[in-house]
């Protein structure tokens, strides 16, 4: 049989749009009137007619000027349905106590689910507009993570936020719209790329929901763009990370030290379509049938499998890098998709726009990368899978997150040898640095132990030595009451100094609080007291 040869036809035209802005310098106070609504929007002056914020810029970091400025990302239920910040008044005593610890700001979670909940085109922003003007009011910036995907494994779960109700409506009548496995399992974490650009959201297309989604929080929230909030993180997938749910989303915290190699998600219809037609393209109609054969269950060894295995595995041959070209290709087309509508709804507002890139560890050190594989990145031993997206991200000038910035090889590689989040890290911070862009760290579960912190500053370096003007910032899950327990507070507010280059609590904060400490110690014993439980 002929080998056959393989152009992904279905990666468009790239739009070469440059992206221009930067942040400019701050504006240091900010009155913001409260009818900030469009007139399909709710906002917070629905509530009150005659209520005005003040929102504040005053705080900014007295101490860092050289280093990476830290935010702390808030529980995911910061905010209720119904436009009210959840336990408001330990969120303010917590927001004071990090702002006094030289935190820059907050990372805040904006559900799709919760915002146009009920019907499409109807946005409800009340919530989310109080819990930033009280962070603002704190003295924190704000990053706004747009998150298009589900939160939670069910509606047992007090986390849960599932997706709008009337796109699972929509999915109720369409199975298809959501991801679906070789087993017919599906997954409802995030619509099927699949369908990205038809429209099947009662005649809108995904895309142009998430499109509309963005711009109306830019409209709504356009005079706090720059100066309060200063971030927007674009979701693209499950977990908010451009990847498919190879794995449910819960499974990832444990899902490396069972060593499962996940599931190609392309058996909904609209995957099926677009793979079959690629094949039928290249002359291998057989090839577009379904995802690979022999690729094992969940939990195999990548040894004992038929496509994943190092001797003769099907990955390594013509049929393997068709199948992966076109499957890692649609992932990479959702990213650029979505990138080219978010850079031009936020150009020129003077925020930095960001997406995440989900941290896949635990079959690096085999050849054939099997749970990368699964879950769209197209990297192996002979392959570099992760200088694609940070090429796209480069060219929509956004800033690449990625997460396990606190793992160790020693750790991990004592419960599985295969895995390696230092040389996964390595690999992504290489990207980021060949292409010139921005990065944004994370950690993978929160830890708050003084090795886990070490290992930050040193991955942080790794980025950013020998750069000529490095752009580095970490995001810390999460903020919860553990975070404020003495001995956690006072490894943590050190990590923050050593990070931020900070040498001083930002003292003297009158925020309506009288946050007055005159040391580190002192502040330990604050943050006590200012515990979000």
């Amino acid at each position: 049989m002929a080998i056959a040869t393989f152009a992904p036809s279905f990666c468009c035209t790239r739009f070469r749009l440059t992206h221009s802005h930067k942040l400019q310098s701050q504006t240091r106070r900010l009155s913001v009137s409260c009818r900030l609504n469009s007139s399909n929007s709710l906002s917070p002056a629905d509530n009150n007619n005659n209520n005005r914020y003040k929102l504040h810029d005053g705080a900014s970091s007295q101490g860092r000027r050289n280093g990476s400025p830290v935010f702390v990302k808030l529980p995911e239920d910061s905010t209720m349905i119904g436009g009210k910040v959840k336990r408001r008044k330990a969120m303010a005593q917590s927001f004071k106590a990090l702002a006094a610890a030289g935190v820059e700001g907050v990372v805040v979670e904006v559900w799709w689910g919760v915002v146009e909940r009920d019907r499409p085109g109807v946005y409800d922003w009340r919530g989310y507009f109080d819990l930033i003007v009280l962070a603002s009011n704190c003295g924190l910036k704000v990053r706004a993570l747009l998150a298009f995907h589900q939160c939670g494994s069910g509606p047992g779960d007090p986390k849960w936020v599932p997706l709008p109700q009337w796109v699972l409506e929509e999915i109720d009548k369409d199975p298809d719209l959501a991801y679906s496995d070789r087993f017919g399992r599906r997954n409802m974490e995030y619509i099927s790329l699949g369908c990205d650009i038809l429209p099947v959201l009662r005649g809108r297309s995904p895309i142009q929901a998430y499109t509309d989604f963005m711009r109306n929080f830019r409209d709504t929230f356009r005079p706090l763009l720059g100066a309060i909030i200063t971030g927007v993180q674009v979701g693209m997938g499950p977990a908010g990370e451009l990847r498919y749910p190879s794995l449910p989303s819960q499974k990832l915290t444990w899902s490396w030290r069972s060593r499962e190699l996940g599931e190609f998600q392309c058996y909904d219809k609209y995957m099926l379509a677009s793979l079959n037609a690629c094949a039928r393209e290249i002359g291998m109609r057989e090839w577009g049938d379904g995802g690979p054969i022999g690729a094992s269950n969940l939990m195999q060894d990548p040894e004992h499998t038929e496509f994943f295995r190092t001797d003769n595995g099907l990955w390594n041959t013509a049929y393997g890098n068709f199948f992966l070209e076109w499957y890692s290709g649609m992932l990479l087309l959702h990213g650029e998709r979505i990138c080219r509508e978010a850079e031009t709804i936020f150009r020129g507002t003077r925020v930095n726009t960001s997406a995440k890139v989900g941290g896949i560890h635990w079959h690096y050190g085999t050849p054939s990368h099997p749970s990368e594989l699964t879950a769209g990145y197209y990297n192996t031993s002979t392959r570099d899978g992760f200088l694609p997206i940070a090429r796209i991200f480069g060219r929509y000038g956004f800033t690449l997150c990625c997460s396990c910035f606190e793992m160790r090889d020693v750790d991990e590689k004592q419960m599985n040898p295969f895995s390696s989040p230092e040389g996964f890290l390595r690999q992504l911070l290489l990207a980021a640095r060949i292409c010139e862009i921005p990065l944004e760290g994370e950690n993978s579960a929160t830890s708050l132990d003084d090795a886990a912190f070490q290992q930050v500053i040193k991955m942080s370096k790794f980025y950013s030595e020998g750069l000529e003007k490095p752009s580095f910032s970490f995001n810390f899950l999460r903020m919860d009451k553990n975070m404020f327990e003495y001995h956690n507070w006072v490894r943590f507010t050190r990590f923050v100094r050593q990070l931020s280059g900070s040498s001083i609590f930002r003292a003297k904060l009158d925020f309506r609080g009288d946050i007055r400490p005159s040391s580190a110690s002192d502040f330990a014993k604050v943050g006590l007291a200012f515990a979000y439980c």
